[in-house]
């Protein structure tokens, strides 16, 4: 027998399955019930509203098999055979992640195929796999910021069985997962929920729709609808944190913020399941409120993604100056955010032409909240052409950058090839079944880097199936000239992370870093990491007397007391006992 239940205060609702349309029972509540004994898993089943006789999917369906417009099917969470019974979790803190795509990490791009590559993460020695959106959305293929089913898997990747079959399979090797969720709009077509009710704020928007309604008449419902999808995935499907796309488009006026709701919640099924499990916001605002115990007046998030990590990076590693990287490039950049997390903490942004962000307190917030990137799916996929920095950079410079990253005190995120110097571009790329739809997000991305000065003819066209073809990974890649090298690097940085307690050590107060003329000094308890930048050698002094060289991205590195001879575009991890 199944219990049906749909939230519509406001309208009529009947039930469609077993090729018949029920009756349904309101409650005071606004919820509409039935029970219909013959219907088990796998039922097919849709809600009539008064307004249409096309039958529309359940808001809170957890199974679309025939795509976002289709009808819902009954799915029995309870039935999936897992196998991870000993399982107990992975935490943030020291721990090494990895961004990646379903549909673009293998060819077949679906969870199954993924799990075939588990083995490569294992060798490479991250901890967790963090998976870009798989909520159902419209169409085939997609970067799964469209989704329209918050607690539906898409089916073109394996369904909610396929979803399950990849964490049990993760957790037999050792490797947490990470879900990218999206609760800040509704995906452009498929989104059903506010047929029902007030899903959607009665005014406002964000870059990618219609603002959800936290705060407005009947928005408790649709808080609870966006936290039971969170509890959903956690327990569930077993995964172990969740990363919350752009949480500054969530717009929450009321005295307990979403966020903060959403965090008492999880650390409560945190004790129940016995396990830790993280949320990880993505925010522009700078703000570590998220990230400060709720104790000590914050949110309580564990983590949150750091830009300017990124920014510092790779403007003093690539040149680039355009847009939002005018602030950066400089080593006294590279200098704030390694002690202190945040460029703009309180200070001037030109980009934004205000001030912007909050300093860290830095004895207070360890480093591992912060998850620090030198790429990920946003600062490759929207360049005009989806261009990796391995594209232009060179080997030596790219070594340099990775061993910033690796050794700083932040949780370090990998995407998907980088480890390697992948060579396939992750462009934008959708699926939209629509005409006008496809028609509308093929010109707005093509006029939006034309305002950059790139000629439309070099943007991908994103509907097209090339695009999506280009962005998959080349396994064959990686024993070949200019990936085995970078490959061999990263598996060794992660080694020395994980062997050497210094180099994960996340207290931002006890980092000291220094620079000179093109190179970079970053201390870190008894190694010092030395960077040179520069097209020629330098000798840059370590400010004592090291032991002796844990790795070096190049040979010639020579050791002279408190000094080390740098060749070009080098870096070296010394320790001093």
């Amino acid at each position: 027998m199944t219990h049906f239940e749909v939230w519509a205060p406001d309208k009529t609702v009947k039930l469609r399955v077993l090729e018949g349309d029920r009756e349904m029972e309101r409650g005071d509540d606004g919820w509409w019930r039935l029970d219909v004994p013959a219907a088990g898993p796998g039922t097919d089943y849709a809600y009539i509203l008064p307004d249409g006789d096309n039958g529309l999917p359940d808001p809170r369906s957890q199974w679309q098999p025939q795509g976002v417009h289709g009808p819902s099917r009954v799915y029995d969470q309870s039935a999936f055979a897992w196998t991870d019974s000993s399982w107990t979790g992975r935490q943030l803190p020291g721990a090494v992640l990895y961004e990646l795509h379903i549909g673009t990490f293998t060819a077949a791009g679906t969870f199954d195929a993924a799990i075939a590559r588990l083995d490569h993460l294992v060798s490479l020695g991250v901890d967790m796999v963090e998976l870009l959106p798989v909520g159902s959305f419209n169409g085939e293929h997609n970067w799964g910021y469209d989704g329209v089913c918050w607690y539906a898997p898409h089916e073109a990747y394996g369904g909610p069985d396929g979803l399950k079959r990849f964490v049990d399979a993760a957790h037999a090797r050792g490797l947490g997962v990470i879900l990218d969720v999206v609760y800040n709009h509704f995906g452009p077509s498929g989104a059903y929920a506010p047929s029902f009710a007030p899903y959607l704020a009665a005014s406002g928007s964000n870059p990618w729709g219609a603002s959800v309604n936290l705060d407005g008449p009947q928005s408790d419902e649709v808080r609870r609808y966006i936290i039971d999808s969170v509890l959903m995935w956690l327990r569930d499907y077993h995964v172990d944190g969740l990363r919350l796309d752009a949480v500054h488009a969530l717009v929450d006026h009321s005295a307990v913020n979403l966020l903060e709701q959403m965090a008492v919640e999880v650390s409560s099924l945190s004790v129940a399941l016995g396990r830790p499990l993280s949320l990880i916001a993505e925010s522009d605002l700078n703000d570590p409120r998220l990230i400060t115990p709720r104790e000590a007046g914050g949110l309580g998030l564990q983590g949150q993604w750091d830009d300017d990590v990124h920014h510092a990076l790779h403007t003093l590693l690539t040149g680039e100056r355009q847009g939002y990287y005018g602030d950066f490039g400089s080593l006294s950049c590279l200098q704030t955010v390694l002690e202190g997390a945040f460029f703009h903490a309180g200070t001037w942004s030109s980009f934004r032409k205000r001030r912007h962000g909050r300093p860290v307190n830095r004895s207070l917030i360890p480093g591992h909240r912060f998850v620090a990137y030198l790429q990920n799916h946003d600062q490759i996929g929207n360049r005009a052409i989806g261009d990796r920095i391995s594209a232009t950079l060179s080997p030596g410079l790219l070594k340099v950058g990775a061993t910033l990253l690796l050794t700083s005190p932040f949780t370090p995120m990998l995407f998907m090839g980088e480890e390697w110097a992948a060579s396939s571009p992750w462009q934008f790329f959708t699926s939209h079944p629509e005409p006008e739809l496809a028609e509308a997000v093929q010109t707005g991305r093509r006029r939006e880097f034309a305002a950059h000065g790139w000629a439309s003819a070099d943007v991908p066209d994103p509907q097209d199936p090339a695009t999506f073809e280009r962005s998959k990974l080349d396994w064959n890649e990686l024993d070949k000239p200019g990936h085995a090298d970078i490959l061999d690097l990263y598996r060794k940085l992660i080694a020395l992370r994980r062997g050497r307690a210094d180099l994960s050590d996340p207290w931002l107060d006890k980092a000291e870093v220094w620079h000179g003329d093109q190179y970079v000094v970053m201390r870190r308890g008894q190694c010092a990491v030395a960077a040179n930048l520069a097209p020629v050698p330098q000798t840059v002094s370590l400010r004592a007397v090291p032991s002796k060289v844990l790795l070096a991205t190049e040979p010639g590195v020579v050791l002279q007391r408190d000094r080390v001879d740098l060749p070009p575009e080098t870096a070296v991890v010394v320790a001093f006992r």
